[in-house]
């Protein structure tokens, strides 16, 4: 791993840095980015102009009262404006950053240029207000186009932490990280060289795992503190209170305070009247900088650990049974996990399990084999802990986890996935257990939605409705009707779900331009899956096979000779090869190592 005060490299910006490059070529007028402090603008600007001609001009608050002062370094001391245009004829492309904190002479010359020059410029800006009115108008107008440059996702935040830190990283770990910093690059960079240098992200021979506290340095304390500002002693006491305690309910604070927190943005209120700090690091930093009396006092009058899982525990059950998978706020069990605390609540491994489960029905593959690896790491045998394993262990082709993790027996869904990842459909259709509507929906997944469509129907509830309607569209091969199950589950957080849908419709679709779309959504939500392979996924990913060369490629790509697939499944040698060339013709691929690859 180099250095980590290096530049870190640039990933997760590639449809943006191809807008910014096109907007600076021939024939445009350059682009205005937006996006806020941290997102990325200046290092997405340097990719854009690499091996570009270019002039650069930067605003500054202590050169705001200075007219022309962005501009000092390429124009004379005295001049016009119109003098000053004419002296950046030459200049083919302009990069403005921090157009928000220019002096109003230079961005009016900035806006000139926009208006009648024959410059291409490239303008970086926050979206927050405060601008010159001369910015303010490109971001209004149609003089430019404009991006807006949200947050780094999550899927590329990872990607980018693994890049950096030259090994996979925990899910539950990028999770924190991202959650943590909220897209903010410049405080990620010093989140996790403050945490490599503690020793608190550790390695070794496995993934990086961030446990314990947040180390508050000084750099990490002043990005923190800065977003809280200057707050009354009464406001402060309130987020003291919550960075001991959160969630709390709103009815435990002072009101008028509340209100006042809530309009500066420095808490959330939820539609159960639990309140949060709105920033995460804002619990840290005030845990570590109240004195030891104080803290303990605090933490007193805050939580009562017992108690509160016992709540989250009974929530996301609930949450599950009524199908309502939306992303949910941090508590006191993912508290006690990220603390490595807890060790002494009872709770602690059926809170994992749960939470595992809840990540994986929303298609959080990763995390909930992190979740699930948290519970047996306090209990090593808990049967929930283990099951969820196997389930989000086969998702992501760990077949061997699986196994293991099923070794004590047991009739859980898992099993049905494990048959189906192994090749034998037909086998994991006869092992479907269970009574829950999820079980009885593994089988609409696994393409045999005649087996448990009058079930589902007869089952009340709006998740069973929406199940039963799904099995309903795939028995009538309705396309249209597929495509619109898939949105209901996404709005219902079944990420996982709602891709099988899309896959589902694209290869129901007699139209080829709906097969395009439905394939596509199909294919962007699998992305957001964190790597989970099903067999309805496999459509998208590996095209449109036979049964039969589905199910000899699944067991090529695992591993088994011709000669072994043709001994499990009774065939000749020579109609193993034939499958798997028609299949290899279909794929691109040429060879078993290709099969892997895509599988």
């Amino acid at each position: 791993m180099e250095n980590l005060r290096r530049p870190w490299p640039f990933v997760g910006r590639s449809e943006e840095l191809d807008l910014v490059r096109q907007s600076l070529s021939a024939g445009h007028r350059g682009i205005v980015v937006t996006g806020s402090s941290g997102s990325g603008k200046t290092r997405l600007a340097a990719e854009a102009i690499r091996g570009m001609e270019h002039v650069m001009i930067t605003g500054t608050p202590g050169t705001r009262p200075m007219p022309l002062a962005a501009f000092a370094h390429l124009l004379p001391d005295t001049v016009s404006l119109h003098r000053a245009a004419q002296a950046l004829r030459a200049v083919r492309v302009l990069v403005v950053d921090d157009a928000h904190l220019l002096d109003d002479a230079s961005a009016a010359l900035v806006h000139h240029l926009v208006v009648h020059g024959r410059t291409r410029l490239l303008v970086m800006t926050r979206p927050d207000g405060g601008a010159p009115d001369a910015v303010s108008r490109l971001l209004v107008g149609d003089l430019l186009p404009s991006l807006v440059l949200d947050p780094l996702p999550p899927e590329a935040t990872a990607r980018l932490l693994e890049v950096v830190l030259s090994g996979r990283v925990d899910a539950l770990t990028a999770r924190r990280l991202h959650r943590a910093c909220q897209g903010d690059l410049w405080l990620l960079r010093e989140v996790v060289i403050a945490l490599h240098s503690t020793g608190r992200l550790s390695g070794g021979t496995g993934p990086w795992i961030w446990r314990g506290p947040m180390p508050i340095t000084s750099r990490v304390g002043e990005l923190a503190a800065a977003a809280i500002g200057d707050v009354g002693a009464g406001e402060r006491e309130a987020m003291e209170l919550l960075a001991f305690g959160e969630p709390m309910e709103a009815a435990a604070l002072p009101g008028a305070v509340l209100e006042s927190l809530e309009a500066k943005r420095l808490v959330t209120v939820d539609d159960r009247s639990a309140v949060r700090l709105a920033h995460p690091l804002h619990g840290p930093v005030l845990r570590a900088r109240a004195g030891r009396l104080r803290a303990g006092r605090l933490r007193r009058a805050g939580r009562d650990c017992a108690a509160a899982l016992a709540t989250e525990c009974e929530d996301l059950l609930e949450r599950v049974n009524a199908g309502d998978l939306r992303e949910i706020s941090g508590g006191v069990g993912e508290w006690l996990v990220e603390e490595d605390a807890g060790w002494d609540e009872p709770a602690m491994p059926e809170f994992c399990a749960r939470r595992a489960r809840f990540a994986r029905l929303r298609g959080e593959i990763r995390e909930a084999l992190s979740w699930s690896r948290e519970g047996l790491r306090r209990c090593d045998d808990h049967p929930a802990c283990l099951a969820e394993l196997a389930h989000a262990a086969v998702y992501l082709g760990d077949l061997q986890t699986a196994r293991h993790a099923l070794s004590g027996g047991g009739p859980v869904p898992a099993r049905t996935w494990l048959l189906a990842a192994e090749g034998d459909i037909d086998g994991a259709l006869r092992y479907l257990t269970g009574s829950c509507v999820f079980a009885l929906h593994d089988a609409v997944r696994l393409g045999a939605p005649g087996l448990v469509a009058d079930r589902l129907g007869q089952r009340p509830g709006g998740i069973a409705s929406l199940l039963a309607d799904h099995a309903i569209a795939l028995i009538s091969r309705d396309g249209a009707a597929l495509d619109r199950v898939a949105g209901r589950l996404e709005q219902r957080g079944l990420l996982l779900h709602a891709a099988e849908a899309s896959a589902q419709a694209a290869v129901t679709h007699r139209d080829h331009r709906a097969a395009r779309v439905s394939r596509n959504r199909a294919s962007a939500l699998a992305r957001r899956c964190q790597g989970a392979r099903t067999p309805a996924l496999v459509d998208v990913t590996l095209g449109e096979l036979t049964p039969r060369q589905r199910q000899i490629v699944s067991l090529a790509a695992g591993g088994l000779s011709n000669r072994q697939i043709a001994e499990q499944l009774t065939l000749s040698i020579r109609t193993v090869a034939n499958h798997l060339y028609g299949a290899y013709s279909r794929l691109g691929s040429g060879d078993r190592a290709g099969l892997r690859s895509l599988f």
